[in-house]
């Protein structure tokens, strides 16, 4: 990879133009790519508003990664003004098309009441998807409704026990410290039989849903 002299690898500068001309053939991957070239400033100056304007062409075409990044732009006021209840329209398409990103952010906000009326129903089954695909933060705030109770779930610490430990698993760093200090103030609560059952679920949820 070698640079035009202004900063920009020739490399990023040929894919930007390939990407352009696929766009301007209405390719939706094109689209959404160049969207978050624009988003992220990679190969190109960084600007919110274009990669808005990328991403709505994407999206249009029904791009779940496209739509889910529109949500981000309404939610973050990023290129648009910030619109809550626009973010959850485009992040709710996102996830009906089982993006889990957006299945996530679509249950925080049902969690939260954040663009939409609190319902902690749905933030729960948006959480369940959004686990079911090893999505961390949809993983940990299920087991916290699990914990608590909410959201039409019995108080389970076997239940909030595996989503903590799936959780753990498959993060990093101070994400998972975080989790394993979660499975751990439940664990402490458990008896040892409710224990063992708790990580035999992993094993099995783990199992179901690597295939």
């Amino acid at each position: 990879m070698y640079s035009t002299g202004q900063g920009v690898p020739q490399d990023y500068v040929e894919s930007v133009r390939w990407l352009r001309l696929a766009a301007e053939q209405g390719h939706a991957q094109a689209l959404y790519t160049l969207g978050v070239l624009y988003d992220s400033g990679t190969g190109v100056p960084q600007d919110y508003v274009l990669a808005h304007m990328w991403y709505n062409l994407a999206a249009e075409q029904g791009h779940a990664s496209a739509q889910a990044s529109l949500g981000s732009n309404y939610y973050f006021g990023e290129g648009v003004p910030q619109d809550r209840a626009e973010a959850a329209r485009w992040y709710r398409l996102a996830a009906d098309q089982g993006e889990a990103s957006a299945q996530a952010t679509l249950g925080i906000m049902y969690d939260t009441g954040d663009g939409v009326p609190e319902n902690d129903a749905e933030a729960v089954r948006w959480y369940r998807l959004a686990a079911e695909q090893g999505f961390v933060i949809a993983q940990n705030n299920l087991g916290h409704m699990y914990f608590a109770g909410r959201g039409g779930v019995p108080q389970d610490y076997v239940q909030a026990h595996m989503c903590f430990n799936l959780a753990a698993s498959r993060s990093s760093g101070e994400a998972r410290e975080d989790s394993v200090k979660r499975r751990d103030v439940v664990a402490n609560l458990m008896t040892p039989d409710a224990l063992n059952e708790a990580q035999r679920l992993a094993r099995e949820w783990t199992a179901a849903h690597s295939r």
